[in-house]
């Protein structure tokens, strides 16, 4: 499945609930897009989030309904960096 790197801007400084977190999951799944790993700014109003989906429209989707901001969204590769060495 593709992989796809979100970026999220806040204006607020983000705070994540387990009410929240559940939430998101719930709307992920029914779309089927699946969450890999994110990374929280320093100032906690950006995080960059890695994905499985099928395309960027499921992502805007599941954003859209999960009420989250979804401003930038690159396909990406995976690197191994051992395939290198």
């Amino acid at each position: 499945m593709p992989l796809f790197l979100i970026e999220r801007n806040f204006a607020e400084q983000l705070e994540f609930t387990t009410d929240s977190v559940r939430e998101v999951t719930e709307i992920n799944q029914e779309i089927s897009v699946h969450w890999l790993f994110s990374f929280l700014s320093a100032d906690k109003k950006k995080t960059y989030c890695l994905y499985e989906a099928t395309d960027p429209e499921a992502i805007r989707e599941a954003a859209r309904r999960a009420g989250v901001p979804a401003d930038v969204i690159v396909e990406v590769d995976q690197i191994n960096p051992e395939a290198y060495v």
